[in-house]
Parts: C-alpha cells; sequence; structure tokens
C-alpha cells in the first residue's frame, strides 16, 4: 500500500479511478447521487492511495469542521465515560470527531465551554446532563444543532432524549419492600440534580404505594461521588435509627456505602441490604455483586448522537433505547 502522502489530491484520486473530481468528492462527503460502481471505483482508489482528505480544505469548502462538541459533567465518571462511548460509536461512521470538555456541574462552566466549543465552529452539540436551564439550551440551538442527554426537551434544531428516573428510584425501593424491607434508608443525590430528584421521587412512590410512612431520619445526602456514598452511610448509623435496606441513588455512593458498612463489620446482605442504580461496570465485580438498576448508558449516548446528525441533515440510524430494568445480584435478601 503507498504511503499516505500531501501531494495526493481528490484529482489524482479522480484520475486513477476515472471519475470525475466532484464524484471523488460527493463519495468522499457522504453525499447522494453517485452510482454504485462509481463509488466502489472510488473507494478502491482511496485504500489503494491511503488518501486522507485535507480537513481544513474542506471545512473552507463546505462550510463545515466535521467536529462535534461534547459536553460531559465529570470526566472521572464511569456514568459519563459508558456514554461517550456511545457517543463515539454513534458517530464513527459519520467522519465527525467528538470534542469534549467538562460543565463540572456547574451552570455558569457549562455556558462558557459551549461558547469556547462555537468559537471553534463546530458543527453541532450534544450535552450529558448538566445544569443549564432549558431556555439556555434552546438559545444555543437557534446557533447550531443540539442534542441533549436526560431531559424532555424537542424543537427546531433541538432534540432531547430522557429515561424515567422516578421509575429507577420506584424499582430500587419496590424491589426491597418485596422482601419485607418496611425501614428503608435513601442516600440521596444532590437535590440540584434532576435525576437526583426524580429517584427521590420514586422512593416516595413506592413508600405510598406500600402504605409504609417515610421516615425523615432515614435520609442521607450525597454528591453522587464514592466518598460522598460513604459518608452518607456513616450518618446513617450514628443517627441509631433502625433500618434493614439501603437504597443509594446511583451506584457509586453505593460502593462508598458499602465501605462503611464494611468497616463497622455489618454484613451485606445478612444485615442490611443494598441497591443502587446505573448498573455500571464494576458493580457486578463487588463483594458480593450490586444489585442495581440498570441504566441504558450506551445506548443513550448512541441516540443522542444519532438525533444530532438527523437535526444536521446526515443519514443516521434509528436507535431505541431500552427502559429502567433491575438487575438482582447479591447484596439483597428477604427478611
Amino acid at each position: 500500500m503507498q504511503a499516505a502522502h500531501s501531494a495526493i489530491t481528490i484529482l489524482e484520486v479522480a484520475r486513477r479511478a476515472g471519475v470525475s473530481p466532484s464524484t471523488v468528492s460527493r463519495v468522499v462527503n457522504g453525499s447522494a447521487g453517485v452510482s454504485e460502481r462509481k463509488r466502489l471505483a472510488v473507494e478502491a482508489t482511496i485504500r489503494e492511495l491511503n488518501f486522507r482528505p485535507n480537513p481544513s480544505a474542506r471545512s473552507l469548502k463546505t462550510g463545515t469542521t466535521m467536529s462535534i462538541g461534547v459536553v460531559v459533567q465529570d470526566l472521572e465518571s464511569p456514568f459519563f465515560t459508558r456514554m461517550l462511548r456511545g457517543i463515539e460509536e454513534g458517530l464513527a461512521d459519520s467522519g465527525h470527531v467528538p470534542l469534549i470538555v467538562s460543565g463540572l456541574w456547574n451552570a455558569e462552566e457549562e455556558e462558557v465551554r459551549i461558547r469556547l466549543l462555537a468559537e471553534r465552529r463546530i458543527d453541532g452539540l450534544i450535552v450529558l446532563a448538566g445544569h443549564l436551564s432549558d431556555e439556555q439550551l434552546r438559545d444555543f440551538a437557534r446557533i447550531q444543532p443540539v442534542a441533549v442527554a436526560g431531559r424532555q426537551l424537542s424543537g427546531p434544531n433541538l432534540s432531547g432524549q430522557w429515561v424515567n428516573q422516578d421509575e429507577a428510584g420506584y424499582l430500587a425501593t419496590t424491589h426491597l419492600m418485596s422482601l419485607g424491607h418496611r425501614r428503608v434508608a435513601f442516600i440521596a443525590g444532590p437535590d440540584s440534580h434532576a435525576d437526583a430528584q426524580h429517584r427521590h421521587d420514586g422512593y416516595l412512590r413506592a413508600h405510598r404505594d406500600h402504605g409504609i410512612e417515610p421516615n425523615p431520619a432515614l435520609l442521607a445526602q450525597g454528591d453522587f461521588t464514592e466518598t460522598s456514598g460513604m459518608l452518607a452511610m456513616n450518618r446513617l448509623l450514628d443517627s441509631q435509627a433502625p433500618f434493614t435496606a439501603v437504597f443509594a441513588a446511583n451506584d457509586q455512593m453505593a460502593y462508598g456505602a458499602r465501605v462503611a458498612l464494611y468497616r463497622r463489620g455489618i454484613r451485606v446482605p445478612d444485615d442490611i441490604s443494598l441497591v443502587g442504580v446505573d448498573d455500571m461496570p464494576a458493580s457486578a465485580f463487588m463483594t458480593p455483586a450490586l444489585t442495581t438498576v440498570h441504566q441504558p448508558l450506551y445506548d443513550i449516548g448512541r441516540h443522542v448522537a444519532a438525533e444530532l446528525l438527523r437535526l444536521m441533515g446526515r443519514p443516521a440510524p434509528h436507535v431505541d433505547v431500552p427502559e429502567v430494568r433491575l438487575i438482582l445480584r447479591e447484596t439483597t435478601r428477604r427478611l
């Protein structure tokens, strides 16, 4: 195979393939209107010459940069890395490259980062969770296509993908109550986070459906990190309020809660049952393996990538996002 070289141009590819330069351009850009015979000839020549289009030249000609801005909140969180993997897969065949920045759970920081991405002339924007208001996201959508995960949004140039977090909280709490637990403690996520609020709503709905009055003493605040789960679990134990099970609003806080219980000599699930939400990859490898509510994070990433491509007028496959579901493992038992 010939080494890639800057001297190889669309003109050379066209000459070798026996087609016009405009046909080569259409094949490279994924445009319609090229016969199968010509497309195969161009693709074979591109492979033979190891031709790589010049991104800068293509940007000047088409007005696109082939780059997508992606705003996450925490680059270290496995919650976001699963969605990013789905986004990467969803964009793979489009030729677009994701440019990833962190909003750090701060609305002002998110807005600054989005404007920095816009200055680099991205072709579209994906926002994963965050604190920007719906109206701010609509404002950005007036400038460029925007796809958002974690919001029920729609409109011109705007698409939202929402997963029922109330149901996640309900499934986790109902599972514990179906095993006979009546005093279920709750390690909540941050009040400012919509997912945390909805999971708390699901926890309360399960109590109503089972005719159980929730005990405010059994609620401890966390911030979705492992450390906060450990500290919250210690506060619950120190309060002396009796409970037989714990629902942590995400797996990472459940990991921290598990450490706190271990250090106190409290066995899971023999003494305390424990449930999380998200179904992070590590949850299957805890000792014991964590019962949790699965969120289709990878599918969400693929879905928002496909939605953004459609908003940009590019072809994209339809991606279904499954409902949340309970994953039974080894951290819960019947009383």
